[in-house]
């Protein structure tokens, strides 16, 4: 199939188009506004319905709506955006309703700014809903990545029947690549049986319900562990570059794991033997790629575009705190080659011994 050259965001919008998607409820928030621009026309063109909503809440509760009648629904938004929505994700997740919400991120806390960054992670995998829930994150590191996850998303949403979150971030939506796009495919909207749909003449009536609301049900907490047990054993996604004999290995996603790839070329050049761990999925997170690394691991260093190290909890969790865990990060600015490779320098210096410091 032949390439084109397209945006990240809009590469997300096709592909999840292509996937079947005929629902789009959003508001504009830089950076993914150009994802509902490009849906307003190209919605049309396959009969679908493209609403820009009032607010990111309406967006959250119009998806709810389309995906509980068998719509194959996306909504997207950024930073102070996806806040809103969190209600709305938990109301998802303990209805069993699939669904692809794109978080387009950039930095700050509050409002933020509309600088380019990684300031949502612990929002993205921890939820700020209520409740017992988690979410599925893919974590994309190119355009065709994003087309790639973007087309998935709805399979394992209804795989799951449980919501699906694109972590992506705002150089990745706005950069553009060659990308081969994947084919089209129709979704049919009554394929399943727990959709809410018009009652047909002659047709019984039908009662639906989850098991959460069926209160005092024992089985419900038993499902729903499990629900979440198979996840983590099927649904972990990672890249490893060069880990094999690597002595220190950077771990980071998203736009800042294409700087450390570029950083382990420089360190294996001067002879040092640097690695690279990408997660794929934030969650589940890839525990997996950690244990099957080496004993010559002597560090980790987290790499990621905030302030506090969001993912450096979760390293440490994966790797069964077994060795030092330190942070790099950028806010204004995007990583920095030269930066990682001194912090590598001085971390090989400091653990020389294998041990922690």
């Amino acid at each position: 199939m032949a390439k084109e050259l397209i945006k990240g965001n809009e590469a997300l919008a096709e592909s999840c188009l292509r996937a079947g998607c005929r629902f789009f409820s959003g508001y504009p928030i830089t950076p993914q506004s150009d994802i509902l621009e490009y849906l307003s026309w190209r919605m049309d063109e396959l009969g679908g319905s493209c609403v820009q909503t009032e607010s990111e809440l309406a967006g959250i509760n119009m998806l709810f709506g389309a995906a509980s009648a068998g719509a194959r629904a996306l909504t997207t938004t950024s930073g102070p955006g996806f806040s809103l929505k969190q209600e709305g994700i938990s109301y998802l997740c303990a209805s069993d309703v699939p669904a692809v919400i794109a978080n387009v991120q950039r930095i700050g806390a509050g409002l933020g700014d509309i600088f380019v960054g990684q300031g949502d992670y612990w929002q993205i995998t921890r939820g700020g809903g209520h409740g017992d829930y988690r979410t599925l994150v893919l974590a994309p590191a190119s355009v065709q990545e994003t087309a790639d996850l973007a087309y998935i998303s709805f399979d394992l949403a209804e795989k799951y029947r449980h919501p699906v979150i694109i972590a992506t971030d705002g150089t990745i939506g706005e950069m553009m690549e060659s990308v081969e796009l994947p084919p089209m495919k129709e979704h049919d909207i009554d394929k399943y049986d727990w959709a809410i749909r018009p009652r047909q003449e002659g047709e019984k009536q039908r009662v639906i319900w989850n098991r959460f609301w069926d209160l005092g049900n024992d089985e419900y907490p038993i499902y729903l562990v499990n629900k979440y047990k198979e996840m983590e054993e099927n649904e972990q996604r990672w890249e490893c570059v060069q880990t094999e004999d690597a002595e220190i290995v950077l771990v980071a996603y998203g736009i800042s794991s294409r700087v450390c790839k570029s950083a382990v070329i420089r360190a294996r050049k001067e002879g040092i033997k640097l690695g690279l761990l990408r997660p794929i999925t934030l969650w589940p997170y890839p525990k997996k790629a950690f244990e099957a690394l080496g004993p010559q691991v002597k560090a980790f260093l987290d790499v990621e575009m905030n302030i506090l190290g969001q993912m450096t909890d979760d390293i440490i969790l994966a790797d069964g705190n077994r060795h030092p865990v330190e942070f790099y990060g950028e806010y204004w600015h995007t990583i920095d080659e030269n930066k990682i490779l001194a912090k590598v320098k001085e971390m090989l210096e400091k653990y020389e011994g294998g041990g922690k410091a």
